[in-house]
């Protein structure tokens, strides 16, 4: 990672940010720099900001280039618990620790990576770095995902999840208790105003989120969830119920981790420790097969980490 830093000159006419970037960079266009600012790699006297931030003299600006992509992903020999194949997709379970397709950062490792491995027809619409991706889950979300092997597989897929109607059913285990049943919350989501790594409901620019929700279980202090989206925002979930007061167990990002300290149990402290990610688990995935028209729907267990914790908190409620 290239690491430059930067003054701008005392009396000189204010100029925003990815204009001056992209001006004293000769490595960067304004695109480029934008991009750089929007993902979290430029501070302004130590702060992210925006694009359109105009500087007045002064600021200290240090900013990042990742190293560049390669110019396509390398097959890797990667295990993968596939529940379906055919000539038009597959349907993989996604561990937790791997992300869905190269990017900086992570050229290797990745499930576009292992796909590669195990099947050369991924389609190619998806681009060079992401071929047959129609869809995406967090790094450290496990479960289900659906992934095109051919160009009207990409397509058809694409067209689903544009038009909301592949179901998509996760389960959560939160901290806190809702007063309800069950709900929706429909909440714009956009990327954060200050930290850009990551979304939130207060941006500027959003778009509607749609999430509904049904409690299975109520714990002492943490309940489980069921989740199923109407749209597929990126952190959806993650950001919904962190702002209704629900954050997800172990999310770091989004408050999961603050709220540890409430949990009295210190064998449920240690477990929550040891799961290491938040606590959220794509356990459903369906939709209509592009070639035969069927409509295919496909179910996972909770992951070992998640199930522990769950286990325990039944066990706990059973011999109070």
């Amino acid at each position: 990672m290239q690491k430059i830093e930067l003054i701008f000159p005392m009396e000189t006419e204010p100029e925003r940010l990815d204009l001056f970037l992209s001006r004293t960079a000769e490595q960067l266009t304004r695109a480029g720099a934008q991009r750089l600012i929007e993902t979290g790699h430029v501070l302004v006297d130590g702060v992210p900001q925006k694009s359109s931030l105009k500087l007045k003299g002064g600021e200290r600006v240090i900013f990042e280039i990742p190293p560049p992509l390669p110019a396509e992903p390398i097959a890797e020999a990667i295990p993968l618990e596939i529940l379906f194949e055919d000539a038009d997709l597959v349907v993989v379970n996604k561990p937790a620790g791997m992300v869905v397709h190269p990017a900086a950062g992570n050229f290797t490792g990745t499930l576009v990576n292992a796909l590669l491995g195990h099947c050369l027809d991924l389609s190619g619409i998806g681009g060079e770095l992401r071929p047959g991706i129609v869809h995406r889950i967090d790094k450290d979300t496990t479960g289900l995902l659906v992934v095109a092997k051919s160009d009207r597989a990409h397509q058809s897929l694409s067209r689903q999840f544009k038009e909301h109607t592949v179901k998509r059913v996760y389960l959560a285990l939160v901290f806190g208790s809702p007063r309800e049943d069950r709900g929706k919350i429909d909440a714009a989501i956009g990327r954060h105003p200050v930290d850009r790594k990551k979304m939130s409901g207060k941006a500027r620019h959003s778009k509607q989120a749609v999430t509904n929700w049904r409690v299975l279980g109520r714990y002492k202090g943490i309940s489980l969830m069921q989740l199923r989206l109407e749209t597929g925002r990126t952190h959806q979930i993650r950001v919904h119920l962190s702002e209704a007061g629900f954050p997800l167990v172990g999310d770091e990002v989004y408050g999961g981790s603050g709220r540890l300290a409430n949990i009295q149990d210190p064998l449920l402290r240690k477990l929550i420790k040891e799961l290491d990610r938040q606590a959220l688990h794509a356990k459903s995935l369906g939709f209509v097969h592009p070639a035969s028209g069927a409509y295919l729907e496909f179910d996972t267990e909770l992951p070992d980490d998640m199930a522990r914790v769950l286990s325990y908190l039944e066990n706990s409620l059973q011999t109070k």
